[in-house]
């Protein structure tokens, strides 16, 4: 029996490649860009919103994995592609950035659990379309293990920088927060539009090749 588990741990890793790995860790964390996140945590948290880092990381890290092994077949099942996905992922992460820039609230939470842990901040930030489409995008192209790996160093990443929210905010002060909520918040509606471009382009394409 042990034979058998160290030889399918042996086999697991007989794929692993350091650049691999590398190359599948920056490019998720660029796509899930935690740093550029923290102004919309301060700001859930000013609103008087929880956020619990343990139960965000291990959420994020449960969809992520559950979705690089079956989204292809989740998405066809309900007979969506990911292209729409990504595009109503663009539309929610829109909508985020106009809050940030306009200082308007948008995402009302009027239910009984006050919290953000799950909504925005799992969804759409953490584990949302553009971290989905990357993930399934990297598995055409490298080993599993090295896309897992780069992954869990995510996600540990993420974790790190969602318990340090709080010393950043009293560093940075109101004006300084505010400073950055205003830049951020630009930076992530040129995400989303880019993002919503370049997947309304190829689904256009796909309906006029039909």
């Amino acid at each position: 029996m042990f034979d058998t588990v160290f030889g399918m741990i042996k086999e697991s890793f007989a794929g692993f490649n350091l650049q691999e790995m590398f190359t599948a860790f920056i490019g998720l964390a660029i796509v899930i860009d935690i740093i550029g996140s923290i102004p919309i945590i301060i700001s859930l948290r000013e609103k008087g919103l929880e956020v619990n880092a343990t139960k965000a990381t291990l959420i994020s890290f449960a969809l992520l994995l559950g979705f690089f092994y079956v989204g292809d077949g989740l998405l066809r099942l309900f007979n969506v592609d990911i292209e729409s996905f990504a595009v109503a992922g663009a539309v929610v992460i829109f909508l985020m950035a106009l809050e940030m820039i306009l200082d308007v609230e948008i995402f009302k939470n009027q239910g009984p659990i006050k919290e953000a842990t799950l909504v925005p901040l799992v969804f759409p930030l953490l584990a949302g379309a553009a971290s989905f489409t990357t993930l399934l995008s990297f598995r055409s192209m490298y080993a599993d293990i090295n896309i897992i790996i780069a992954l869990i160093l995510n996600l540990i990443w993420v974790y790190v920088v969602l318990r340090l929210t709080a010393p950043v905010e009293r560093l940075l002060g109101k004006s300084g927060v505010y400073i950055i909520r205003k830049f951020f918040g630009i930076i992530l509606l040129a995400i989303a539009v880019k993002m919503f471009t370049d997947n309304i382009t190829m689904l256009l394409e796909a309906i006029g090749h039909q």
